[in-house]
């Protein structure tokens, strides 16, 4: 039987959707400006497709929120091995690791962002195979799957006795109090041993600034004409910082800002803020992927809501990026994780992106779960019509 660690913090994340740049720090903060807790969430959707298994699993998990209650949800032959306190903090992440290693587990699953990461990797090192469920503001390490679904579809894989090599995967961080600045520092803080599964787990995220200036100027011209009499949202991102730089208008480094007739409107705006703004005047949304990952949604702007993305309508967002930034996903797509199955297949597909001054390429947008489950409805209906065939 498969042996399975789950370790969920509750509160991964909380502060991105209220513009807080993540949750060090900020919990009280975060909840007060009405932040939910969305990690449970999050591991749910990873989790959720181990329920359709005949193959046995068991789970050693902590109590509550970090994981005794969504196995109750889903049905989960489980343990409790850890108990948490109230409310949870890293010691609780660190204690209930250690408590799950010495139990020598097939896999350690854990859901929250890159200090969550860090937590883990400080209780157990290399000694645990593990794999992340993408919960958290920031997600620079190469240790969670590229969606909750993905890191889902690797566990499924594990424990119907498929194949898997293991690969050292770098842990990431950055410093949270000069990120809420503008400033990024990040840091490796060590490997773990992750499932090589290279379709659904993510690549670490390119450090540096992007330093082709010519090409960044084409694109800020090209944007601007663009969008000169219309209000537009303006995404994270140095793609978008440098269009902001042309403007002459501050920019929130990975956060969210307004701008109409260029004039900023409001800065660094939250989830319902951005919902209250858009309401009653046509906006588009300026955005540019992750280097190295190629998320478009579901990293480091939770402000970018799936109400939100909705509201606005796929012909109003606006993709930027260098050929540089797209080579380097050497033919993967673009990921849109938005926490909404429908509305991430509404987004895959074709999309335009601009490249320089009059100048596009189309990039496939996918859903890397969604694309397993067309294939095999695929296969399923092929198998149909060979059937049929045959009668």
């Amino acid at each position: 039987m498969i042996k399975l660690g789950l370790i969920i913090n509750p509160i991964a994340g909380v502060g991105g959707s209220v513009a807080l740049k993540g949750s060090d720090g900020v919990v009280e903060q975060a909840l007060a400006r009405g932040a939910e807790k969305k990690a449970n969430l999050r591991a749910e959707q990873a989790l959720q497709q181990l329920t359709r298994l005949t193959e046995p699993f068991e789970v050693y998990t902590a109590s509550g929120e970090m994981g005794q209650h969504l196995c109750e949800q889903l049905g989960f032959a489980y343990q409790v091995v850890y108990n948490a306190a109230e409310p949870t903090s890293a010691a609780d992440t660190q204690q209930a690791a250690m408590a799950i290693a010495k139990l020598q587990v097939d896999l350690l699953v854990f859901a929250g962002g890159d200090g969550t990461a860090r937590d883990v990797l400080l209780a157990v090192g290399e000694q645990v195979n593990c794999l992340g469920i993408p919960a958290g503001c920031k997600i620079h390490s190469g240790v969670y799957g590229v969606t909750p679904k993905a890191s889902g579809l690797v566990i499924e894989k594990l424990i119907k006795g498929e194949m898997l090599s293991l690969k050292n995967a770098d842990v990431m961080d950055i410093d949270e109090q000069a990120f809420r600045q503008g400033r990024v520092r990040a840091k490796c803080f060590g490997e773990m041993m992750v499932p090589d599964e290279l379709r659904y787990v993510q690549a670490v995220k390119q450090g540096g600034i992007e330093s082709e200036d010519l090409v960044l100027q084409d694109i800020a011209a090209e944007v601007i004409e663009m969008l000169a009499d219309e209000q537009f949202i303006a995404g994270s991102g140095s793609t978008v910082a440098a269009i902001m730089q042309e403007l002459s208008l501050p920019n929130t480094l990975l956060g969210v800002d307004l701008v109409k007739d260029h004039q900023i409107v409001q800065e660094d705006l939250t989830a319902d803020e951005l919902i209250n703004r858009i309401s009653h005047v046509k906006t588009k949304l300026l955005i540019t992927p992750i280097g190295g990952q190629g998320h478009l949604f579901g990293r480091g702007n939770q402000q970018l809501s799936s109400a939100l993305i909705r509201k606005l309508g796929r012909d109003n967002i606006v993709v930027v990026a260098t050929k540089t930034k797209l080579k380097s996903l050497h033919g993967r797509p673009l990921i849109v994780d938005t926490g909404d199955t429908e509305l991430d297949k509404i987004l895959s597909g074709s999309i335009k992106v601009i490249t320089g001054y009059r100048d596009y390429i189309m990039y496939r947008v996918s859903n890397p779960e969604n694309e397993v489950t067309d294939a095999q409805k695929l296969c399923h209906s092929a198998a149909d019509l060979s059937e049929q065939s045959r009668h």
